[in-house]
């Protein structure tokens, strides 16, 4: 049973590592169609949402029916229980993903009120955690793992950096309200997404190393 069993895993990390590879683009599209105002790419990202959620799917029937019918061993459960909720974090990351592109194509093509500055700092270091975490993964690397969640801090700072200057300039002019409220919860999505991050690192530790983490 055992080359069977490891024909599987292999599987389901290839599908994982394919669903993680999908998240990247989902996100950098997101914040590419923000950048240039590119509506067409941002309803690329909400369409192609479902392939994501397909993904999700595929994977969690392969990890449970590989629990039901290939006997595992208690580091296969734990790596295969660990994957469960790795998906669904990168299900959810893809959601955060639709949710920016689907506010690019409400504000429309309209010119940023200001030249974005923050927002794209922030999300690029969003970026770098999301590859990193699948890096970490699939490495089984718990070194990389906890130094990219503990990259989270850094996002929460810069979430708060613009969270207050945004509202200061509501505060002086409301002119841009509606921008102004959309690029707040652009930046919201982006510290969810790092959020969704530190739980996949968690679970690579947890494979990796059996110890049950929180950052």
């Amino acid at each position: 049973m055992r080359p069977k069993l490891e024909s599987k895993l292999v599987e389901i990390d290839e599908l994982l590592l394919e669903m993680g590879t999908r998240t990247e683009e989902q996100l950098a599209n997101a914040i590419k169609a923000l950048m240039t105002h590119d509506i067409p790419l941002a309803k690329k990202v909400v369409e192609r949402d479902k392939e994501i959620d397909e993904l999700e799917i595929t994977i969690e029937k392969k990890c449970l029916d590989t629990i039901a019918l290939q006997n595992p061993l208690a580091s296969d459960l734990r790596k295969l229980s660990s994957v469960l909720k790795i998906i669904t974090d990168l299900e959810r990351i893809g959601d955060h993903c639709v949710n920016m592109a689907e506010i690019v194509v409400e504000m429309g093509i309209e010119p940023h009120f200001k030249p974005l500055i923050d927002i794209p700092k922030m999300a690029a270091i969003v970026q770098e955690m999301v590859n990193a975490s699948l890096d970490s993964y699939s490495r089984k690397n718990p070194a990389l793992a906890i130094l990219t969640a503990q990259r989270d801090d850094e996002v929460d700072a810069m979430y708060l950096k613009i969270y207050k200057e945004l509202l200061e300039i509501i505060h002086e002019d409301k002119s841009h309200m509606d921008q102004i409220v959309s690029l707040l919860f652009i930046g919201r999505f982006l510290e969810r997404i790092a959020d969704h991050v530190t739980n996949i690192c968690e679970r690579s530790v947890f494979i990796a190393t059996g110890e049950r983490v929180n950052f």
